[in-house]
């Protein structure tokens, strides 16, 4: 009992530290902000009983489209100035307590809790394909829209025809989860943040643990993690299944950490992949967190070659059994170019686009794409070439390097880029020790996709010349904050390879 009552003082007081925190106010602020705003056309599907509340009281019309995205503008702005607030190398200089980010996280996240999805449909996807197996119908096979009524309407147009790509594990739950709701189209929607939010608090556990044990700031990693507005935003606020399969990859990597045994965490691991494939990914260097390599030498290479396979054989033996257990079985193989059907922005899909605009303006390809598939198939070999070259680099002695940077190039690379593709590296940011030329680089990407996120917010709601304000308060907001953070721990635990 003592021990519990100590744990609860500590808890009430992160919480009072943090309330007391004017830059975690601002933030909340913002989340209010983005709240009232997400209740616009741009997000809110017609059929939302939202929608109709808002119709009967005039909130419907184009002079509340306009308020609403000048709202949001405010939200992400004032969510980007809260972040860089409250970095401790900032609270430091100014003599101020350190704060815990779980708390801060807890507080400005809290708004968005019962708010439809923010800045993303999938939300309303995963509600859609769990009414779809409640009718005994595969996923993998017929999209949404086989299906009409409110479960179909609320789905984006472009994917109601599509199968889902996720893991068989995230389609079964999406099914618990509208059962449990009593298949209500919208709250069947809302709950799908419930597993957002499981995943959020694995890495909100795991990142300031995973940090100690490699001798890195854990206050400045949660801080850099947990504060971040495209993980407050995209993993709260957006309800996205990456947030859960990043928490599983996580915490594999801090059971092979904590109890020096990889095969456990190549457990986990394959857990997160049947949320979601990527975390296959992080099965590869689990071994190497326990076990570095250093040497080149026939027999030392042949030997970590083979813990790398083991473990990630491990993942996907758990995949293959869970994808049994689902009843899914292996639908997801024909579903897993999906995100690629649609266009969507990313580098080599943009490069593609812009080629084959010339070459429709020449004749040479006129109504094709042809530019835009060997673009895409180019971006492809650039992210195999360059997961070589970071393995031959990190794999050895900086795994966590190796992860990070990895699933950043495969974000990068891939036909589909969102904004939360990049939380899969970017939650193991910190874990890099990066330097503030590094850390100013992330931060001002973040920045970028706070403009993009508004951009297409301000688009959608024809109202983008508000989006052009934003971006210049972003960018006078990192202007005005000095860029520096100190990643090296106090006391650093024991490091079980340099990482």
């Amino acid at each position: 009992m003592p021990v519990v009552l100590a744990a609860a003082s500590r808890g009430l007081k992160a919480f009072r530290d943090a309330f007391s925190a004017r830059a975690v106010l601002v933030g909340c602020l913002g989340s209010v902000l983005l709240v009232l705003g997400s209740l616009t056309p741009a997000y809110l599907p017609r059929v939302s009983p939202l929608t109709r509340a808002m119709a009967s009281y005039g909130l419907a019309g184009v002079e509340w489209t306009w308020i609403g995205t000048v709202i949001t503008m405010a939200g992400l702005a004032l969510m980007l100035e809260f972040w860089l607030r409250v970095r401790p190398a900032r609270r430091e200089s100014r003599g101020q307590p350190q704060l815990r980010h779980w708390a801060v996280l807890a507080i400005v996240a809290a708004p968005m809790l019962v708010a439809p999805p923010i800045f993303s449909h999938d939300a309303y996807s995963y509600a859609a394909q769990g009414w779809l197996l409640h009718n005994d119908l595969n996923p993998y096979l017929v999209g949404p829209g086989i299906l009409p009524g409110q479960f179909a309407d609320q789905v984006a147009w472009v994917w109601r025809d599509t199968p889902a790509p996720y893991g068989p594990l995230a389609l079964r739950m999406n099914h618990w989860l509208i059962v449990l709701v009593g298949f209500d189209p919208y709250w069947s929607t809302v709950i799908m943040r419930l597993p957002a939010l499981i995943g959020v608090g694995m890495i909100g556990w795991c990142v300031p643990r995973i940090a100690g044990r490699f001798g890195i700031n854990p206050a400045a990693a949660s801080w850099f993690v947990l504060a971040n507005p495209i993980v407050i935003i995209d993993f709260v606020g957006g309800a996205h299944n990456d947030a859960l399969m990043m928490g599983l990859a996580l915490l594999g990597i801090w059971v092979t950490a904590r109890w020096r045994t990889w095969w456990w965490g190549a457990v986990v691991v394959g857990v997160g992949a049947s949320i979601k494939q990527p975390a296959l990914f992080v099965a590869v260097v689990l071994p190497f967190i326990t076990h570095a390599w250093t040497s080149w030498r026939l027999r030392p290479l042949a030997i970590a070659a083979g813990r790398a396979i083991a473990s990630l054989a491990i993942s996907v033996a758990v995949f293959v059994l869970l994808s049994i257990v689902t009843g899914l079985g292996f639908g997801w193989i024909n579903a897993v170019d999906v995100p690629g059907r649609v266009t969507t922005p990313s580098p080599f899909t943009l490069i593609g686009q812009g080629i084959e605009y010339l070459l429709n303006l020449s004749g040479i390809d006129q109504g094709g794409d042809t530019a835009v598939t060997v673009m895409r198939l180019l971006g492809l070999l650039v992210c195999l070439i360059g997961i070589v070259v970071l393995a031959v680099r990190h794999i050895g002695r900086r795994p966590l390097h190796f992860v990070c940077w990895g699933l950043l190039l495969v974000a990068f690379c891939f036909p589909a880029l969102h904004s939360w593709y990049l939380l899969w590296g970017g939650v193991l940011f910190p874990m890099t020790r990066p330097s503030s030329r590094r850390l100013r680089i992330a931060i001002i990407i973040t920045a970028v996709l706070l403009g993009y996120e508004a951009m297409v917010f301000a688009v959608r709601n024809g109202t983008w010349l508000l989006a052009l304000l934003l971006l210049w308060a972003i960018w006078e907001s990192v202007k005005a904050h000095e860029l520096t953070q100190n990643w090296e721990a106090k006391a650093p635990q024991e490091s079980l390879a340099e990482s």
